[in-house]
């Protein structure tokens, strides 16, 4: 049996994993090597790749600045949680605001210092990162359109720190860019559904607060339908190799997800369908490695 201070210490470490959204920063990792191993690098051999030490910077350097901006976020985001999302505030109140400031500022000064052992150039992308973050939770995710394309758009920049490494930029890397940002912002739209009590009575001007629940669920379909656009011309003009298949499995299973949406009326349904959109994007990082399977078993030397 857990005595009450080891009880309090483990609350305390699930409230930080709550914070700083413990696996969507697990999956930044994973898909940050990942596209690394199979999309911009993919001659180096695994195992150089994997004790490289400039990769790995970069990868810890996005963490660390990832979950300083999920505390930030948080801090921001106190009284609307607490109306859209009570059991999990009671969670993440377990952490004082002044310890989450402090773990903000170490976390980001960390990153940056991390960043710097790379390069001068990466210490100043993450500076910018970091900024932009802070901007996004402070203003912007309260301006309508212009939150959700920010939030969707900070989701991926990370991934663009080793485009910019590895010099290794091409146009399959902006056609999986735009699926992908279609997918997120997607997601952001959900979450506007979501929260839209919490939303209304702190004044966001989201989509659904100005534009209403039907016109939101619209833009979530069109959004929905733009995603075959790249997923096509990944299919027929790029070599995907096995991956094809995670294309045309999310072809089959969006329009269910887009009758599911507009069907949708109470919160417990979109967190359903934010969780299958989740699911699915777990499911296209972990289907990197698809574009060239055998190099999983070969490529380690």
């Amino acid at each position: 049996m857990l005595t009450r201070p080891q009880k309090i210490i483990l609350l305390k470490l699930l409230s930080l994993f709550s914070v700083v959204r413990g696996y969507a920063i697990v999956l930044m990792i994973l898909a940050q090597w990942l596209t690394a191993a199979f999309i911009l690098a993919p001659q180096t051999p695994l195992i150089k790749l994997f004790l490289s030490w400039d990769l790995w910077s970069l990868i810890m350097a996005s963490a660390l600045s990832i979950a300083a901006g999920y505390i930030i976020n948080n801090f921001y985001d106190q009284e609307k949680d607490l109306i859209n999302r009570p059991r999990r505030s009671k969670l993440d109140q377990m952490l004082r605001q002044q310890t989450k400031l402090s773990g903000y500022f170490i976390l980001n000064f960390a990153a940056v210092l991390t960043a710097s052992a790379v390069s001068f150039q990466a210490a100043l992308f993450f500076s910018g990162f970091i900024f932009l973050m802070w901007y996004y939770s402070h203003r912007l995710k309260k301006m309508i359109f212009i939150g959700n394309l920010t939030s969707a758009l900070l989701s991926v920049m990370p991934l663009f720190v080793l485009v910019v490494y590895y010099r290794s930029f091409s146009s399959i890397i902006v056609v999986h860019a735009c699926f992908l940002l279609l997918l997120l912002a997607s997601r952001e739209l959900l979450k506007d559904l979501e929260n839209l009590t919490g939303d209304l009575v702190l004044g966001y001007k989201t989509i659904p607060v100005v534009y209403g629940v039907k016109a939101t669920k619209i833009v979530g379909i069109a959004l929905i339908a733009l995603t075959y656009l790249p997923s096509l011309i990944l299919i027929l003009d790029y070599e995907i190799f096995v991956m094809q298949y995670y294309f045309f499995a999310t072809m089959l299973v969006l329009p269910y997800g887009a009758v599911l949406l507009w069907r949708a009326h109470e919160r417990r349904d979109y967190l359903v369908l934010h969780a299958l959109l989740r699911l699915g994007i777990i499911i296209g990082v972990l289907s990197i490695v698809l574009l060239n399977p055998g190099r999983l078993i070969h490529g380690w030397v």
